[in-house]
């Protein structure tokens, strides 16, 4: 099963609530294992980007702090508070 298939059958709405509660924990799970897994990867001190959610622009920085789920990313001019699983 591909993500296409997976898309159009949430949308098609064959799931029950309790389902569709059920893919939001999964999704809530795996975002977080991503998380830890990103949390071993950088450190302070690195360079990285990462892609503004509110605006689309990408910002390129140096990690201040890791945090549990967040890392602190100084930017020219500004500070972002940026969730791990968005760090290049």
């Amino acid at each position: 099963m591909n993500i296409k298939d997976i898309n159009s059958a949430i949308i098609s709405g064959v799931f029950t609530n309790d389902d569709l509660n059920s893919i939001a924990n999964a999704i809530k799970f795996a975002r977080g294992q991503l998380a830890r897994q990103n949390a071993r990867t950088f450190w302070a001190g690195d360079t990285v980007k990462f892609t503004s959610a509110r605006n689309g622009v990408t910002y390129t920085g140096t990690v201040e702090k890791i945090k549990l789920k967040y890392a602190l990313v100084r930017t020219a001019g500004s500070r972002f508070n940026v969730p791990l699983s968005m760090l290049e």
